[in-house]
């Protein structure tokens, strides 16, 4: 059965509010990279000079690298998704092509697959 307009909308702003707050939190600790969209770049936090600032340094790097990627990751799914909507793949499953079912996409938007997919 195919989506109705209503569901589609629905789902549609909940992805661009989740893109919203992915770019708002990768902006915290991340600069976006100019040549595609959802591409950022961890920031590297200059507190000084002595040795345990530079630890520091390098260990709020490392955990912000993770946290990005993670993000980014996300990003990219819910970029995914909406590019799926422009072109009118959205909700089939990427493995069998079957329906994914509306309630599994009310509970992840970006979901690329079925359940029995997944």
């Amino acid at each position: 059965m195919a989506m109705d307009k209503k569901t589609l909308d629905e789902l549609k702003d909940a992805l661009i509010a989740e893109k919203k707050d992915l770019e708002k939190n990768l902006g915290r600790i991340a600069r976006p990279v100019d040549k595609e969209e959802g591409d950022y770049e961890t920031t590297f936090s200059e507190l000084g000079t002595d040795k345990d600032d530079n630890a520091t340094e390098v260990d709020q790097y490392t955990q912000d690298l993770s946290v990005e990627n993670t993000l980014e990751k996300k990003l990219q799914e819910v970029l995914d998704a909406l590019e799926r909507m422009e072109n009118g793949t959205y909700g089939k499953c990427a493995n069998c092509a079957g329906e994914i079912p509306v309630e599994r996409l009310r509970a992840n938007p970006s979901a690329r697959t079925c359940i029995n997919c997944k």
